[in-house]
């Protein structure tokens, strides 16, 4: 199983991610194939657990605390 950290990105009315090459061959997947995801809100206080996806910008904030 790969583990890989990806932004999100709208498309239309939806929101969509994208499987790093490095990923797809690594599982051997390829277009048009069902693939099963496990979704997660990845934690940003993890010290380094984000690198190499840029900084977060006023829009990656929340709007509201509960």
């Amino acid at each position: 199983m790969a583990k890989v950290l990806v932004k999100t990105r709208k498309v239309g009315g939806s929101i969509v991610v994208s499987i790093p090459k490095e990923a797809t061959e690594q599982e051997g997947i390829r277009e048009g194939e069902l693939v099963e995801l496990e979704v997660r809100k990845a934690r940003r206080d993890w010290f380094g657990a984000t690198k190499g996806v840029g900084s977060f910008t006023k829009e990656d904030e929340l709007d509201s605390h509960d």
